[in-house]
């Protein structure tokens, strides 16, 4: 837990830094602005359709259909769903931008001067950071589709949420804070090794995208502290390593 925090109170410092603090928050803002707009934009299609779903219903639906009130309540909650739903699709968004356009940047920034001291190997590549933020984005829809009928039972919705969106931050974001320095054993070995640690800095970018105003900077921050977390376990997994061929050598 303390590598975890240790790893966020990094990404708060290095915001400090130019260039940094325009990337914390464009890719939130340009994802709520799109699908707002799309939401808006759509909104009578979608209570129209809603509409049908809502009285198209097995049992109920005649009977919602033939009550005005009833009717009423059922589409104020259809109305919260689009609402609610609307929001991790935001936030995955917002992570694709910052997995495949904001982090490489904030990376190079951050390893040139807190990192300078670590071997670039180049274990991966812009394309690869790309692609490893797609699959990690359909990856994470789909579980998201499969777990919706979990959703109706109260409270296991938020710690589905939770749990998928902590997968999604170190499954987008981990990549790209090792493409640069680690080679592509590296870029195995480690996540492979830390990954319980990864997913308590993931959960704790999770929790953060749940609070408002928070939320707007939670994919880059969250995408920071990775970058802080496995450039200093790589530093010291070479470290381990050097040491370990010098006693070799002595023998």
């Amino acid at each position: 837990m303390k590598n975890v925090l240790l790893s966020y109170f990094s990404a708060a410092r290095s915001l400090t830094r130019r260039g940094i603090l325009w990337h914390l928050m464009w890719p939130t803002l340009l994802a709520a602005i799109v699908w707002s707009g799309l939401l808006v934009a759509s909104w009578g299609a979608l209570i129209e359709l809603g509409t049908h779903l809502v009285t198209g219903l097995p049992l109920v639906g005649d009977w919602l259909a033939g009550s005005e009130s009833a009717l009423m309540v059922a589409l104020v909650m259809f109305k919260l769903s689009l609402v609610v739903l609307a929001l991790p699709i935001i936030y995955v968004t917002a992570a694709f931008l910052v997995a495949a356009v904001a982090l490489p940047l904030m990376a190079e920034k951050v390893a040139a001067q807190d990192y300078a001291d670590i071997a670039r190997r180049a274990g991966g590549s812009q394309l690869g950071s790309v692609w490893n933020a797609l699959t990690s984005v359909l990856q994470f829809l789909v579980l998201l589709i499969l777990t919706l009928p979990m959703w109706l039972i109260p409270g296991v919705g938020l710690v589905i949420s939770l749990v998928l969106t902590a997968w999604l931050n170190q499954r987008a974001f981990r990549y790209d804070a090792l493409m640069a320095h680690a080679d592509r054993a590296e870029m195995k070995e480690l996540p492979a090794v830390h990954a319980s640690g990864l997913f308590g800095v993931g959960l704790l970018g999770a929790v953060m995208a749940h609070v408002p105003v928070l939320n707007l900077f939670a994919p880059a921050l969250s995408g920071l502290a990775f970058v802080h977390y496995l450039l200093s376990a790589l530093r010291v997994s070479r470290l381990t390593d050097d040491n370990r061929e010098n006693i070799i050598e002595v023998k």
